[in-house]
């Protein structure tokens, strides 16, 4: 089982109700508070989980986050609740210390809190130096509103009763979302790649058993992270959940950098599995892209493409079985999955690039050397696509291409363009968008309405991760719910679900794991 970390905040008595209503309701809830004063954080309790046994003589139990980490699998909790967390801070702290762990800030309010921008044009006054009464309840109110602007729900509990307040934070929490059906969702690309597919891959990975990735090292997608990492291989949710990781069939693969990733990432054998044929790349492949197709459709020369062609042609392909080093991970994919199905087990599969570099629908020959949308990734998976449920979409506010010839793009413009309307330094876009794999400037253009419908089409989206609302305004960076977004990216976003005829589910809003709005309904 999942446990899902729910962080309470507002007056203690209504959090305090929240707990026990959770507790009562749902059965396997254990409710910590923290200790106040202590850096890093410590939690404390009354009562252990049965699991815990009997060890513990004294009434009050307090561990440290590591502690928590190691306890939360085997206590097989439903829910942990953090009560009382008082100040935003302590919040961020909560949710760094359960990274593996999905996290939901629920703020309890017994009035509407005014947005940001209605409380700044009429600000407080400077705080007080003498701490009395007044002033305390200054700073309560200040803290308060910092709480409610970050929290991922906030419930006005003067218009709601006990049972209600319960209904609202369950739906957040999914305590109950039944494990008695195997699935299988998609995360795809819509544009050319480069779309944020590995930030919003790593979000939603701590809902899965198990995390898939097909295509190649000339694909990077880049989590989050201090520092971020890019993963060239592995599955982005590696280093953001304890879920099984695998590279199915038509995967194509570098082992010396694979070998790399899997030690950078902690990997063991038990957790990884790679299909005994999913191709290998040699050093010659590498070196014949670079003569040819570097040059003349701006290829990452990674040699996937020159790999593959010998796979086809059945002429001295060497696959993964035929690798010594890889032999502690070899098992086949369609074990792994079955296995997973049978027991109701939740698959994530992760795609690479996007559905513009299809060998069949992109602009050939401008294009990668296998087919990006969903369809061509079930069958590099060896999924089953009886059992896709959803179909996530990823695309940004401007696509790129990588730099060079690298094929058409619909109304090029400049990053110089784009941090003009957004008010941004001037070179801090071109900066940032350098390709994850080769480092080369990209190149950049007008949102493409008609090439996002195409894809929405042949991808069969159920929902759009829309990505780079910071790109649209700078102001979105602030922003963890939707309706925080500038008008004009609310705008976009209705306009991008009518286009696509999916939700716009997930927007991202700036460049850390935070920075992601989820509006699903599943």
């Amino acid at each position: 089982m999942d446990t899902k970390i729910a962080v309470l905040s507002g007056a203690p008595k209504d959090t305090a109700r929240l707990a026990k209503s959770l507790r009562d309701r749902f059965g396997r809830v254990l409710v910590v508070r923290t200790v106040p004063g202590r850096s890093p954080v410590r939690f404390m309790f009354t009562n252990l989980p049965r699991a815990a046994g009997r060890a513990a003589k004294r009434s009050t139990v307090t561990a440290d986050g590591e502690d928590m980490n190691l306890l939360l699998p085997q206590w097989n909790l439903r829910i942990l609740v953090v009560d009382q967390a008082g100040d935003a801070a302590l919040v961020d702290e909560i949710r760094a210390i359960f990274s593996r762990f999905t996290t939901v800030h629920i703020h309890l309010a017994p009035e509407p809190i005014p947005p940001a921008s209605r409380r700044n044009a009429f600000p407080l006054p400077p705080r007080p130096v003498r701490v009395g009464r007044a002033a305390r309840t200054w700073r309560r109110g200040d803290a308060q509103a910092r709480l409610a602007e970050q929290a991922d729900a906030v419930i006005v509990t003067r218009r709601c009763l006990d049972k209600d307040i319960l209904a609202r934070a369950a739906a957040r929490l999914q305590p109950t979302r039944s494990n008695t059906a195997g699935y299988v969702d998609v995360i795809v690309g819509g544009q050319y790649g480069s779309e944020g597919k590995g930030k919003i891959a790593a979000h939603l990975a701590k809902e899965y058993d198990i995390l898939v990735r097909v295509g190649g090292p000339n694909a990077g997608h880049t989590v989050p992270g201090n520092p971020p990492y890019i993963h060239h291989h592995l599955p982005s949710g590696t280093l953001h959940s304890s879920a099984r990781l695998v590279l199915g069939p038509g995967s194509v693969i570098n082992v010396e950098d694979l070998l790399k990733e899997v030690s950078d990432c902690g990997v063991t054998h038990g957790r990884l599995t790679i299909d005994p044929n999913a191709m290998v790349i040699e050093d010659d492949d590498i070196g014949k892209e670079r003569e040819t197709l570097q040059k003349s459709i701006g290829s990452t020369a990674q040699g996937v493409g020159r790999a593959t062609i010998r796979k086809i042609e059945r002429s001295g392909a060497k696959l993964a079985r035929n690798i010594a080093e890889l032999a502690p991970f070899l098992r086949p994919t369609l074990d792994v999955v079955e296995d997973a199905v049978s027991g109701g087990g939740r698959i994530m599969l992760e795609g690479t690039q996007g559905t513009g570099l299809s060998i069949h629908h992109g602009c050939y020959p401008h294009v990668t050397s296998r087919e990006t949308t969903v369809p061509g990734c079930l069958a590099d998976a060896g999924i089953n696509p009886r059992l896709l449920r959803r179909v996530t979409m990823v695309i940004r506010t401007y696509p790129i291409r990588v730099g060079g010839k690298s094929g058409p793009l619909s109304q090029e413009i400049t990053f110089g363009e784009i941090e003009r309307r957004t008010g941004r330094d001037p070179g801090a876009l071109v900066r940032a968008e350098v390709g994850s794999t080769t480092g080369r400037k990209r190149r950049v253009g007008e949102f493409d309405w008609d090439m996002v419908r195409r894809a929405a089409f042949l991808n069969g989206a159920t929902d759009v991760a829309l990505t780079f609302a910071d790109y649209l305004s700078a102001a979105n960076e602030r922003a963890h719910r939707f309706e925080q977004l500038t008008p004009e990216t609310i705008s976009m976003v209705e306009e991008v679900e009518r286009v696509t005829e999916a939700q716009v589910s997930l927007i991202a809003t700036g460049p850390g794991m935070r920075g992601i709005i989820d509006r699903r309904e599943w």
